[in-house]
Parts: structure tokens; sequence; C-alpha cells
């Protein structure tokens, strides 16, 4: 779906300046600005990467899929397939989840280096801090285990959205009308389930253990 990776980029680009101005200006009114690279390392990785990627797909490709499925069901296509003794769920679906997990992975490295590149550009260019001590504590706090975590739960968000729109789309009925209304529907639901599937993953991955310590 066209336009997908400028979306993800600028919606990554802009959480990750945000995060630098407010993580900046709230560490400086305690003196530990210069912590700001721990936050970037850790809330890009953590949260804000996966959101981001959530949303995107969402909002483009799975949309597009839901779309196009939902044109294919009141056109009557779909019955088409059937008709030629082909199973429509294996031909259409199937296809459409291995385009999201396909389109998932770099999609969302993007997503990680945009947020971090935005973060790292404001904190050093913009609010002044010294680069050599905004890499340190990145560096020190950006844990390669929360990197392949957080890839995992993006191929996890990926694999729910995607079944949320081919179901949405697959069974749309009521014309044109009802397309849009299942598209709706669909971005709706997926919402739900991106933050749901990063809550319940960060639950299973670091409810007992949060796979870091910041000590003085």
């Amino acid at each position: 779906i066209g336009g997908t990776v400028g979306v993800a980029a600028f919606l990554t680009l802009a959480s990750g300046g945000v995060i630098a101005v407010q993580g900046y200006s709230s560490l400086g009114n305690i003196g530990i600005e210069a912590l700001t690279g721990f936050l970037s390392a850790f809330l890009n990785v953590r949260v804000i990467a996966p959101v981001i990627a959530g949303i995107t797909l969402a909002a483009t490709i799975g949309a597009g899929a839901t779309a196009q499925l939902g044109a294919m069901r009141v056109s009557e296509e779909i019955d088409a397939v059937e008709c030629m003794a082909v199973h429509s769920v294996s031909y259409l679906v199937s296809t459409r989840l291995i385009a999201g997990l396909v389109a998932i992975i770099p999609l969302y490295s993007l997503s990680v280096l945009a947020a971090f590149f935005a973060a790292r550009f404001t904190t050093v260019f913009i609010n002044g801090q010294s680069a050599g001590l905004y890499d340190h504590y990145f560096n020190t706090f950006l844990i390669p285990s929360d990197l392949l975590w957080s890839f995992l739960q993006a191929i996890v968000m990926s694999i729910a959205v995607m079944l949320v729109h081919t179901y949405y789309g697959y069974n749309a009925s009521g014309g044109p009308v009802g397309v849009g209304i299942a598209v709706g529907q669909a971005v709706r639901t997926s919402l739900i389930v991106v933050v749901s599937v990063i809550l319940l993953v960060s639950l299973a991955i670091y409810g007992s253990n949060g796979n870091f310590n910041l000590s003085g």
C-alpha cells in the first residue's frame, strides 16, 4: 500500500522528538538531563516504536486489505473464486497475512531507526547536550535482547492486525457502504488489538523482570 513508509517515518520521527524534548526538560528539573539517552533507548524500543508500527500497519496495509476483500465480496468475486473450487480463505486471506508479515520487518526497522535518530538529533542539536554524553547513556541502556523482543512484539502484532482486517473484509456486506463500514470497524478493532498485544507481550516479558538496572 503506497505511503506506508512515509507515514511510519513521519510518526516515529515526531514521537522520537517528543520523547527527547519532554525527557530533557523533565529530567533537567531534577538535574539529571544526562539520562535523556536512557529514555530514548528504553521508551522507543519497548513502547513507542511498537505502537507506531502497529498503528501504521492498521491504517495503511490493514485498511487496504479490508477494502480489497470487501470490494471482492460485494462484487461477488469471492463467490466466483469458490465456484472454481478454489478455497477462498487460503487463497485470499493467507496471502494478505503473509504480506503483512513481510511488510512489518522493514517497516518496524524503519520505525525504530527513525525514533532513535529523532531523539538524538533533538537532544544533541536542539537542546545542546554533548553527543558523547547522550551516546554513552543510550548505548548503556540499549539492551540487544530488548530489540529482539520488540521485533517479536511487532510480528505478533502484525499477525493479529491482519487477521482482524481480513476478517472484516472477507465478511463485508451491503455494497460500497458496507465496505466502508467494514474498514472503519476493522481499524477501530485493530487499534485496540495493537495496544492489547503490546500490553500482554510486555507483561509476559517484563512483568517479573524489568531486564535493566538503573542505579548510581
